[in-house]
């Protein structure tokens, strides 16, 4: 006879912010009827294509998709699970929202639309994957491509933040993809540039130019067309009106559009917060 518990289930950590929310304060699960556990695995299945809560086929298939997803971040050893999110729920009796539009891939330098759902974002450690049209696209901070753009969604223009993938792949993230979108985005930004800047200090330090789009920089200079500064000159790089501007000789130079997907621009500002701090040591 059950006891209430679940002892045969490890509980499945790292999928929902806020850890282990079924479990009580002193971390053992609650009495019978288990009510919390209902309202974490509620929210934790929530229905897709209008399917009821408690559909068996559902679970099966959202277990078998975490499967897929756990194995893929082991075969490229992303690390622990972060985070998981979802695409938002619909209005009640709507499908999901994200399905109202074309889902927004990129091969190269062209664009295709998948039909499948978006099911779930999850973050690691060292990269992140994406589960979109029954493929699961694998991400690491440490070699991937970062811009931000402009993309259409169901709710029209929004921002987006498009990754390469292990393929080679392009991949857009829209911030209505799923939900919290001020909470992963900047995370994933975040995760990029401190994966990336220690290997390029050191490049740089050898004596090499690293461009970002438009932006160039060297150890010494920080340019773009035709237009170059030494660190000492420049005060501060910061986004002003959706481009890139340089604050120096109390005034601004705009240098290039981040509608444009300037590549790593978080690496960029990373870097030259790094060596216009470098400089005023040394000076």
């Amino acid at each position: 006879m059950s006891d209430g518990t679940d002892r045969g289930r490890e509980p499945e950590r790292h999928l929902e912010r806020g850890g282990d929310r079924g479990l009580d304060a002193d971390g053992t699960a609650p009495g019978p009827g288990r009510d919390r556990d209902r309202v974490a695995d509620a929210a934790r299945y929530a229905p897709r294509h209008d399917a009821p809560p408690w559909d068996p086929a559902h679970n099966r298939a959202d277990a078998l998709l975490l499967a897929r997803v756990s194995e893929a971040a082991g075969r490229a050893r992303l690390g622990r699970r972060q985070a998981t999110y979802r695409p938002p729920l619909a209005e009640p009796g709507r499908r999901w929202a994200a399905l109202a539009g074309a889902r927004r891939l990129l091969r190269g330098d062209r664009e295709r639309a998948g039909t499948g759902p978006i099911d779930r974002l999850d973050l690691y450690e060292r990269g992140l994957t994406v589960a979109v049209d029954g493929r699961i696209h694998v991400v690491r901070y440490d070699t991937t491509v970062v811009r931000r753009r402009r993309a259409l969604s169901p709710q029209g223009l929004t921002r987006a933040h498009v990754l390469v993938d292990l393929d080679g792949e392009r991949i857009a993230l829209r911030c209505g993809d799923f939900g919290e979108p001020e909470v992963w985005g900047p995370e994933i930004h975040r995760s990029v540039a401190d994966a990336q800047v220690p290997r390029a200090l050191a490049a740089l330090t050898r004596g090499e130019r690293l461009d970002f789009g438009p932006v160039w920089l060297t150890r010494a200079e920080l340019g773009s067309r035709g237009t170059t500064l030494r660190w000492a000159q420049v005060q501060r790089i910061e986004i002003l009106k959706g481009s890139v501007a340089v604050r120096t000789a109390g005034r601004w130079q705009v240098w290039g559009s981040v509608t444009s997907g300037i590549p790593n621009l978080c690496v960029l500002r990373a870097l030259a917060e790094y060596l216009t701090a470098a400089e005023r040591d040394e000076d």
